[in-house]
């Protein structure tokens, strides 16, 4: 049973040496002293350094850039475009939207327009109404006309001028009925009040509400018809808060949807609501968009595109910039392979390419593809760097030797008890190695 310990310590020692020694060989750099793991002299060996350079910086031979893939690129400086899409949703223009009622009460007698979604025209007859508020007001209107023709042949002082007022308060009740002028001349050369009253539409669009039928009784609250004009309409866009604040009001936008011919619709920004949707956390934004051949109606779903135009920056394409979470690092080009691993601030993502704002100056050459890679190269040869508890390791000193001729102590033998080891439980007051995890008690 003690061979066997004596043994699985030796295997565990030889697996420690082959890694170390593996180690060394793939990150040793030819002609310095870390191609060899312990200097004759004892001293430590050095990490890879230049003299003014960063700490930090690493040096990659050409061979090792080639295998992971290094490519060198400069960053650009000049304006670009920053595009922030968006969902938004088709709404009428609540300033096109005319509401039909009458001002008196009555009965409709027939109905012209009987379905919601008809398109009518400005000034269409929508419905004839029976009021008998307004046939008495036109039988007073036609007796203030007989008046004043009467009182044209009167000799009394102040008749005549009673007349016209009187004749021109009864036309102004007409009036504020919704009858119109030619309804009321109509009346006036007639002599006979109308007994079933036109209303007409008071503007062009699409029927998008009737509450009008046929020997309905009528009051001025109810609304008959709702009209909407759609050629022009409403977009309420969402748009994330972080990116609110690039859009302007009466900036151009590109609206596509799925419906009606392709291509897309031009619009541009009318409102920007003052609070953000506790929810979704969006701002909407309202624009205002023509709609000639209503390819946009009312609930639709669009993409909405905002093209905004930013002024000069430094960018990066989007790989050369490592992203820890924590930090945004990007490696600084030093020359003859060295590589400065450099923390940098960023701003926005334009497409594949992002903004630097602070860490990185135009004219200094960098990694743009194979980051990630050095990046644990760079972490990697850190530690090797720092590591300090076993001999062999590159960064730790060999055993120091009494001896130009000393060799390394050999392995304990097979039965024999290693250095420093613990005595067996035959010896009263000691421990056995069966308190080791995973080792039971020889039997």
């Amino acid at each position: 049973m003690k061979a066997f310990r004596v043994l699985l310590f030796l295997a565990g020692l030889a697996v420690v040496f082959a890694a170390g020694y593996g180690y060394r060989r793939w990150y040793a750099v030819p002609g310095t002293a870390l191609a060899s793991a312990v200097k004759a002299s004892g001293a430590p060996a050095k990490a890879e350094t230049q003299p003014g350079l960063p700490m930090g910086t690493i040096q990659i031979d050409s061979s090792k850039q080639q295998l992971i893939g290094v490519k060198y690129g400069m960053p650009s400086i000049g304006t670009s475009i920053k595009t922030i899409r968006a969902v938004g949703k088709v709404a009428p223009d609540e300033q096109r939207i005319a509401h039909v009622h009458t001002r008196v009460e009555g009965w409709i007698d027939k109905v012209f327009v009987d379905f919601t979604g008809k398109i009518v025209d400005k000034n269409q007859p929508l419905l004839t109404l029976y009021s008998p508020d307004l046939l008495a007001t036109q039988e007073e209107f036609l007796l203030a006309v007989k008046s004043q023709d009467l009182m044209k042949a009167s000799t009394l002082r102040g008749a005549l001028a009673q007349s016209d007022s009187l004749l021109t308060a009864t036309r102004r009740r007409l009036q504020l009925w919704d009858l119109t002028d030619d309804q009321i001349d109509e009346v006036a050369r007639t002599g006979k009040a109308v007994t079933n009253i036109t209303i007409y539409s008071p503007a062009r669009g699409y029927v998008t509400t009737r509450n009008a039928f046929p020997k309905q009784r009528i009051t001025p609250d109810t609304e008959l018809y709702t009209i909407t004009d759609l050629s022009r309409v409403w977009i309420m866009a969402d748009v994330f808060e972080a990116e609110a604040s690039l859009v302007r009001p009466n900036q151009s936008v590109s609206i596509t949807s799925s419906y009606g011919p392709a291509g897309a619709v031009r619009g541009r920004v009318d409102y920007i609501q003052p609070q953000v949707d506790p929810t979704t956390r969006t701002l909407k934004i309202r624009i205002n968009a023509e709609n000639p051949r209503m390819t946009l109606r009312p609930d639709m779903f669009v993409e909405v595109t905002f093209s905004i135009a930013l002024p000069r920056q430094v960018t990066v394409p989007a790989d050369a910039v490592l992203d820890s979470g924590l930090k945004k690092t990007v490696f600084v080009d030093r020359g003859n392979g060295y590589v400065e691993p450099r923390e940098v601030e960023i701003g926005e993502h334009l497409g594949d390419r992002i903004e630097i704002l602070r860490g990185l100056k135009p004219d200094e050459r960098i990694v743009i593809s194979g980051t990630f890679l050095i990046d644990s190269e760079s972490q990697m040869k850190s530690a090797a760097s720092g590591m300090g508890g076993m001999p062999g390791m590159p960064g730790k000193a060999a055993p120091k030797a009494t001896g130009s001729n000393q060799q390394p102590p050999a392995p304990p033998k097979a039965g024999s008890k290693p250095v420093n080891s613990q005595p067996d439980k035959s010896q009263p007051g000691k421990q056995d190695m069966k308190d080791m995890p995973g080792m039971a008690p020889p039997r």
